[in-house]
């Protein structure tokens, strides 16, 4: 039987990479959805590199970062993901207006060293390569680091993360910051990922519709994009031929 996956991939596959540009919809948060093996997979894009997920067991706030006031209209987190330290991704006075009683938190682990003893106490630090779960979540620290000579020091090899979500047989990708590693290059059957594309700390338009093209995931968002076109990542992707959905989020309306 054709999945839903494989009836999109080969819809988009007749025409090549379909460049959808996103309405103005953030104000009502309705978000785009996806479908998963038992339900349904909400992304409601906030601002830069954080956004919320809405998943069949969990809501799943990446790299929240803003003022917790930011994230009022949204459902409260169960899980925090936070990526690396860099003040946006990472925002203390937002976390502790955003943490409740039940809220889990993933972070790496120099952003888990930082966090103070309230808080460390509901995180737990994962390092690259690790893998774990939350419910019947899945999830794997993906390495997440810069690769040009000149940028080396803004994201260096080994300490921060990407992640990859394992939802109801729908895998998700969040590269965090970071250029085409050898680790994004060869990742497998990702259904949704978000890749960032801004100089100098991750990577232009160029190489990351080249990087996107080798793992071919079913749909990405360009994120983290500040400075940098994303129609002009499209259209770069589009021309490699992969069969990949691009989604345009309102990351800075």
């Amino acid at each position: 039987m054709l999945t839903r996956r494989h009836m999109l991939a080969g819809a988009a596959a007749a025409g090549g990479t379909v460049f959808l540009p996103y309405a103005a919809r953030a104000a009502a948060h309705l978000g785009d959805m996806f479908e998963t093996e038992t339900g349904q997979i909400t992304v409601h894009p906030v601002s830069h590199a954080s956004f919320v997920m809405e998943t069949p067991e969990m809501v799943i706030y990446c790299d929240p970062v803003g003022g917790a006031e930011t994230y009022a209209d949204y459902p409260a987190p169960d899980l925090i993901l936070i990526t690396h330290e860099h003040g946006d991704h990472y925002d203390l006075p937002t976390l502790e207006g955003l943490v409740q009683g039940g809220t889990q938190m993933i972070t790496n682990p120099a952003v888990h060293d930082m966090l103070p003893d309230a808080l460390r106490a509901k995180a737990t630090a994962m390092a690259n390569g690790d893998s774990g779960s939350v419910g019947g979540m899945s999830i794997d620290a993906i390495p997440a680091y810069n690769i040009t000579e000149g940028r080396l020091k803004y994201h260096p090899q080994g300490r921060d993360n990407g992640y990859i979500l394992g939802i109801d047989g729908f895998r998700v990708y969040i590269a965090g910051d970071t250029e085409g590693t050898p680790e994004m290059r060869a990742l497998e059957d990702i259904d949704l990922a978000f890749v960032p594309m801004n100089l100098p700390y991750t990577m232009d338009v160029d190489q990351a519709a080249d990087a996107v093209a080798d793992f071919a995931p079913t749909y990405v968002y360009p994120y983290h994009y500040r400075g940098n076109d994303p129609a002009e990542f499209a259209r770069l992707l589009g021309d490699t031929g992969v069969a990949t959905e691009v989604k345009m989020g309102p990351w800075y309306s």
